[in-house]
C-alpha cells in the first residue's frame, strides 16, 4: 500500500512539473510581443514655426517625409530641391515636415522666427515647418525618439546622422525608410517611394 502511495504521489509530481514547464515559455512570449507593439506618428503633436500646434493625426493616409533641417549648412540648399519635391507631389498625397535643429556644428542658431524668415525670402518654403527641436542626445524631442528607436517604431534603430536626414513614413503613420543626409530629395529612392 506504501509502495502504491509512493508511485502516485511521484506521478503527480511529474506530471505538474511537465505542466509548470509547458506553460512559462507562452507567458515569456506574450510579455515580448507586449514589449514590441509598433507605435505610429500619428500620437504625436508639435509646435509650428509660427506658434501653432501641428497634430500628425491630420495626415492620416499620406505619405510623410520628416526632415531636420539647418540654415547655415553645407547641404541647406537641399530646401530648394524638398519644395520642389513638395510642389510636384503635394496633390499626390505627399507631405514633407521640416524640423530646424541646431545639434550639428550650431548650423541652426537662429529663432523660430528668424528660421521662417529664412526659409520663405531664401527658398520659397511652403512645406510645413516645425519649431526648433533637438534630434539627438539627451533632449532630443519624442517624435525622434520615435524615428531612431526599433522598440518604439518596430522597424529599426537609426542614429540622425547630421542635417537633412530623411524619414519617411507610409500612409499608416509608420517608419517605413531612413534616407542619408547627402542624398538628395530628387532621388530616385525617394521619388520611386512616393510614387509606389
Amino acid at each position: 500500500m506504501r509502495n502504491l502511495f509512493l508511485v502516485l504521489f511521484g506521478s503527480l509530481l511529474l506530471s505538474c512539473q511537465g505542466q509548470s514547464k509547458k506553460v512559462d515559455p507562452t507567458n515569456n512570449n506574450s510579455n515580448t510581443t507586449k514589449t514590441m507593439e509598433k507605435q505610429n506618428i500619428y500620437q504625436f503633436k508639435v509646435e509650428t514655426l509660427s506658434g501653432d500646434t501641428f497634430d500628425f493625426s491630420s495626415l492620416k493616409g499620406k505619405k510623410i517625409l520628416v526632415v531636420n533641417t539647418a540654415s547655415k549648412c553645407g547641404l541647406t540648399p537641399q530646401y530648394k530641391e524638398l519644395e520642389a519635391l513638395y510642389k510636384k507631389y503635394k496633390d499626390r498625397n505627399l507631405v514633407i515636415v521640416g524640423f530646424p535643429a541646431n545639434n550639428f556644428g550650431q548650423q541652426e542658431p537662429g529663432t523660430n522666427a528668424e528660421i521662417s524668415t529664412f526659409c520663405e525670402r531664401n527658398y520659397g518654403v511652403t512645406f510645413p515647418m516645425m519649431a526648433k527641436i533637438s534630434v539627438k542626445g539627451n533632449d532630443m524631442h519624442p517624435l525622434y525618439q520615435f524615428l531612431t528607436q526599433k522598440a518604439k517604431n518596430g522597424v529599426q534603430d537609426s542614429e540622425v546622422e547630421w542635417n537633412f536626414q530623411k524619414y519617411l513614413i507610409n500612409e499608416n503613420g509608420e517608419l517605413d525608410q531612413v534616407i542619408s543626409p547627402q542624398v538628395l530629395p530628387n532621388d530616385s529612392s525617394i521619388t520611386s517611394w512616393i510614387e509606389k
